[in-house]
């Protein structure tokens, strides 16, 4: 079994249970379309294995010692640079999202690609099923791609071109 393989067994298994949001489709196919949207432009299969881990440390009980453990510490990096630091704790959405924010903005630019390939997925059904939530999201977004210009070029601009249309059409 390749890398790519094992992580999506483990992301499935992970995820088991979960469901998307304003779907109701089982959480997983998520991680599946972030790792298709970053395999159009690396085939760089561990960071393709981290688009489909991307959310695992940060919604399930896996440990990032865990994902270096069964995937190596590139991996392990990649996850860690995508997965969100602040706590409940911290304070209100806005304190939270700047804290996620500085961290992002640290990342890799390989990270900084599957963050752009989930930013574009997320988009599409945020924007469509949850109109007066999507005010604060896009809003988030458009902050998000200030940080995010070392990743894939093809894939930032796509994403630029999303957020900005956004507003164009709102």
């Amino acid at each position: 079994m390749d890398i790519i393989e094992k992580a999506l067994k483990f992301a499935t298994d992970a995820h088991e249970g979960q469901t998307r949001k304003y779907t109701g489709d089982p959480y997983i196919v998520h991680p599946i379309a972030v790792s298709k949207i970053v395999e159009s432009v690396t085939d760089d299969k561990e960071v393709i294995a981290s688009a489909l881990l991307h959310d695992t440390v940060e919604d399930t009980d896996v440990s990032l010692e865990q994902i270096e453990q069964e995937f190596g510490p590139r991996v392990a990096l990649l996850v860690e640079n995508l997965t969100d630091v602040s706590t409940l704790d911290q304070g209100n959405r806005k304190t939270r999202k700047r804290i996620d924010l500085e961290h992002t903005a640290k990342a890799i630019p390989e990270a900084k690609t599957v963050k752009l390939a989930d930013l574009i997925h997320n988009s599409g059904s945020i924007t469509k099923y949850d109109t007066k939530f999507s005010v604060t999201y896009m809003s988030e977004k458009k902050q998000l791609l200030a940080v995010l210009k070392e990743g894939d070029e093809t894939l930032y601009k796509k994403a630029e071109h999303i957020v900005m249309s956004y507003y164009k059409n709102t």
